[in-house]
């Protein structure tokens, strides 16, 4: 199975495997759709834990008023007195003025709080550290906790204007939302590795060969926005410890000076060791703490007895 390593941009997503034989066609559409499905997951999470803070959402004609504007415009809430959280509600008023106020007993909202961060923990980007690959039964099965998790606090449902209620029947409406725009619909999606774009009329193997233990870092764009960035030559992780070494041993020999300069760079050619250098020897002991790299550099090279590379 040749393991799939994808980004979006230069964002880790997830980890699937596939075999070689697998026409990019179908590749291309199951990675799309797992790619969407965890960003559903994200989203329920986040409407959850707002749910579980300040209640159901109110009706759309009443959200952002205050109660003197509802009571003034005599507006009423009839979804709010259906939809009761067992073992009934505390009201806590949602400043944004989206929900009802009427949350959850901590009973019930640690149930709530409980199966959003299992539902995370499934389709986290943590999973590419361990090694995990990441399904389209996973996402389903992080769906489905997730919905039974509002099944048990709201067991008579959500209104139907409910974001949550709205994403479980796949009626959700992300357009001119920023949610939206991180979506990819599977027709128009697009799948690239080493600056070249998989065609879904090719074969995975038809760009990483017959190894089935290949491993490759593809890339999931939308069709007409042009070929993602190359990937960097090191992580950035690993450029961080790079210039962490070479800053750490700058320090070493601006403290060594001169003198552990030209050990570094000559270790084996003492200056009291090179025959017919005594004028050379002594000038370069003057002024070595006020060299740089590049003057030592030079000096090594004029200086008998040195071996020029």
């Amino acid at each position: 199975m040749v393991l799939l390593h994808v980004k979006r941009g230069d964002e880790s997503q997830f980890l699937l495997q596939a075999p070689g034989s697998t026409e990019l066609e179908e590749l291309t559409v199951q990675v799309a759709r797992v790619y969407n499905g965890r960003l559903k997951v994200q989203r329920l999470c986040s409407e959850m834990e707002e749910l579980a803070e300040h209640g159901i959402f109110l009706p759309p004609n009443m959200q952002g008023l205050t109660d003197d504007q509802i009571e003034e415009l005599k507006l009423k809430d009839e979804w709010g007195e259906k939809c009761v959280p067992s073992g009934g509600a505390i009201f806590k008023k949602d400043d944004i003025g989206r929900r009802n106020g009427q949350a959850p007993n901590e009973k019930m909202k640690q149930v709530l709080k409980k199966t959003i961060e299992e539902a995370k923990a499934i389709i986290s980007k943590k999973q590419v550290e361990a090694g995990i690959c990441v399904t389209m039964e996973m996402v389903k099965d992080a769906l489905d906790q997730l919905r039974g998790a509002v099944m048990i606090v709201y067991p008579m449902g959500l209104p139907p204007y409910d974001p949550i209620r709205m994403e479980f029947e796949n009626k959700e409406d992300l357009s001119g939302t920023q949610a939206g725009l991180s979506v990819i619909k599977e027709s128009e999606a697009q799948l690239w590795w080493a600056a070249k774009e998989l065609r879904r009329t090719k074969k995975l193997s038809d760009y990483v060969g017959k190894n089935e233990k290949t491993k490759i870092i593809t890339k999931i764009q939308q069709r007409g926005h042009g070929a993602p960035a190359r990937e960097p030559i090191i992580s950035s992780e690993e450029q961080k410890q790079l210039m962490l070494y070479y800053h750490r041993r700058q320090e070493e020999l601006k403290v060594a000076g001169a003198g552990g300069l030209f050990a570094e760079l000559a270790p084996r050619h003492s200056l009291h060791a090179l025959p017919g250098a005594g004028e050379e020897r002594r000038a370069l002991q003057g002024v070595g703490r006020s060299l740089s790299r590049a003057s030592v550099c030079r000096v090594v090279r004029v200086l008998p007895g040195v071996p020029q590379h």
